[in-house]
């Protein structure tokens, strides 16, 4: 079969055949089988480089405190003085979350003499987002100069030391999605290849975690796909290897920004007993009421932890 075109020539419907390569500069090489153009995609460094820069053409500058609201959290920014924000869909290359009780904007302002950086939602993988997605609008206030982040996020309770209500400080995570934000070609700007997680949770914003409110609880988070929640043998595994708290987020956010040279903390607000634990059904409007319940206690540890970690 001819992969080429005709061309009319001298007027004399005399025709002679060029090759198509030769008239759209395809390139035919072994590695552009069949004559295909090979697509060049923008790099993550690239997609990060064109969302900072919108956000510091917004004004957006100076936080030194990232934290991620999870779901029934978005009221939190009302404690900010003298904010702003700007919408995620405003934001080159950021995704929009889709799911009831996240928010779609971050807001810029005071807690106290902390200035803070809140994105009052997140999205997740089960909504058809790629890790690189899920990670991209915490990497983009890393490379606006954010040192240090607070990932908060509801849970279900799989301790028995932990109940509907409780805010748990996670010691570490286990990350059962299944996948990373590290896969891919490795570009130096997100870290190292191969980055170490001995201490992914920062061991000093932990102690003052602690310092703040003497009650949060202690424990290891699960991260799962989702969107259903799990079955009771899929707790009692995760209860078996070690797991307190379970839910759909957070690890992805940690691993990418510990790999960034990031300090991270997590606080899960335990919003239900995981399955199996208890007889009742869970719910996605039972996650939304507790985050709104602890939104007083979850300000409150939030604003101590802002000032103590300047002192």
């Amino acid at each position: 079969m001819w992969d080429g075109c005709d061309l009319v020539c001298g007027g004399r419907g005399e025709r002679t055949r060029m090759p198509s390569d030769q008239l759209t500069g395809r390139d035919r090489s072994p590695a552009s089988p069949r004559g295909r153009t090979a697509i060049r995609t923008e790099t993550e460094a690239e997609r990060l480089a064109s969302a900072t820069a919108a956000l510091t053409d917004a004004g957006i500058a100076g936080p030194v405190l990232g934290i991620v609201l999870g779901s029934g959290l978005a009221g939190f920014v009302k404690e900010l003085t003298g904010a702003s924000s700007v919408p995620f869909s405003s934001v080159p290359q950021w995704p929009v979350p889709r799911v009831e009780g996240h928010g779609a904007e971050l807001v810029v302002g005071d807690l106290g003499s902390t200035r803070v950086a809140c994105l009052t939602g997140r999205v997740h993988l089960y909504e058809g987002w790629s890790p690189a997605d899920v990670v991209r609008p915490l990497r983009t206030l890393a490379r606006l100069g954010v040192e240090d982040f607070v990932l908060t996020n509801a849970a279900g309770g799989i301790s028995e030391e932990l109940r509907p209500g409780d805010l748990m400080s996670i010691s570490d995570h286990v990350n059962l999605t299944g996948t990373s934000p590290l896969l891919g070609p490795h570009e130096e700007v997100l870290g190292p290849r191969f980055p170490d997680q001995s201490a992914v949770y920062d061991p000093e914003l932990r102690h003052l975690l602690s310092v703040a409110d003497p009650e949060l609880r202690q424990g290891v988070y699960g991260g799962l796909l989702g969107p259903s929640y799990e079955t009771p043998a899929e707790v009692q595994m995760l209860r078996t290897c070690g797991v307190d708290a379970v839910g759909m987020s957070t690890v992805l956010e940690a691993i990418a920004l510990h790999a960034m040279g990031a300090r991270v903390v997590g606080i899960s607000t335990i919003s239900n007993a995981a399955a199996g634990t208890s007889d009742a059904k869970l719910s996605h409007d039972e996650v939304i009421a507790a985050g709104v319940a602890a939104a007083t206690r979850l300000t409150t540890l939030l604003r101590a932890f802002g000032e103590a970690r300047i002192m």
